[in-house]
């Protein structure tokens, strides 16, 4: 398996497990009457993990070498 796959793969997985982490039965357990700073815990955590998501996708797609034109002619066949 190529390196472009494998980093392909890492993306799609990075998916999924960000999906998971805002399912609302997972996001109801910040559902508490805390407050950091005057926010409530929930916004933090929702707010913490799109800010992860958008990261790792900034440095994913960073890593993810360009699609060469066999790659993507490969598809096609």
């Amino acid at each position: 398996m190529t390196a472009r796959r494998k980093l392909e793969s890492g993306v799609f997985v990075f998916a999924v497990f960000g999906a998971l982490l805002i399912i609302p039965p997972l996001v109801y357990i910040f559902n508490h009457p805390i407050l950091f700073f005057g926010v409530p815990q929930i916004v933090l955590y929702l707010f913490g993990v799109w800010a992860l998501l958008v990261i790792g996708a900034a440095m994913l797609t960073h890593y993810l070498p360009r699609a060469s034109d066999e790659d993507v002619h490969e598809g096609e066949e």
